[in-house]
């Protein structure tokens, strides 16, 4: 009880500034689970506030973390647009490219969280590592509309939940809990669209056995 009624205090005190980042953040995600454009716009506003937050906070690698964040956001509205003549369509990667991601995702994850943990004052070295490494190649993933990206998700979304409580930004913790449960909805809803398509693109081009790349 004294770890919730903790929580729930921290949301309270939580500032306009940072509830602002959380909302557009959330709208963020609900709009890209629909496939929609408008997703990058409010993934704009929320990395451009967490920028803010994170540096004042003295999170230096979650601010250029953010940083890649809003970059990534400029590059997806003007992928998504120059694609809405082909519907947004939903892709696949091989698990192959899945697995040399995982490898060297991982390796880069205990190479960086060794460094943090030895030469900076960062808390939770390993952790803050992983939710870096794997949220560069999930957020790229999102650009290229691979519909394995919300796996991706669920499990970072977790384990960023608990580095932000784990900081006292409970609200932003909490956000990424939100985050992770609409990344299971999300990930069925791309499941299906992407079924869909391949039917229909089995229909119009017979020849054409899959849309893994």
């Amino acid at each position: 009880m004294e770890i919730l009624t903790s929580i729930w205090n921290g949301i309270l005190e939580t500032s306009l500034t940072e509830w602002i980042a959380v909302i557009s953040g959330i709208i963020y995600v609900l709009l890209a689970g629909k496939k929609h454009i408008a997703c990058w716009f409010f993934a704009m506003v929320s990395t451009s506030i967490y920028i803010y937050l994170c540096f004042s906070n003295q999170l230096f690698v979650e601010s250029g973390l953010q940083v890649f964040y809003l970059i990534m956001a400029i590059y997806g509205w003007v992928k998504w647009n120059q694609d809405q003549s082909e519907a947004l369509p939903i892709r696949r990667w091989k698990w192959s490219f899945h697995v040399i991601n995982i490898l060297i995702s991982t390796a880069v994850t205990l190479l960086l969280g060794y460094l943090m943990g030895e030469f900076t004052s960062q808390q939770s070295p390993y952790l803050d590592a992983f939710t870096t490494v794997f949220s560069l190649a999930a957020t790229f993933m999102v650009t290229q509309r691979v519909l394995e990206n919300w796996l991706y998700w669920i499990v970072i979304d977790i384990a960023l939940g608990v580095l932000y409580a784990s900081r006292e930004l409970y609200l932003t913790g909490v956000q990424y809990i939100v985050f992770a449960i609409i990344a299971v909805f999300a990930f069925y809803s791309w499941r299906k669209y992407y079924s869909v398509q391949r039917s229909q693109r089995r229909t119009t081009h017979p020849e054409i056995l899959d849309n893994e790349i």
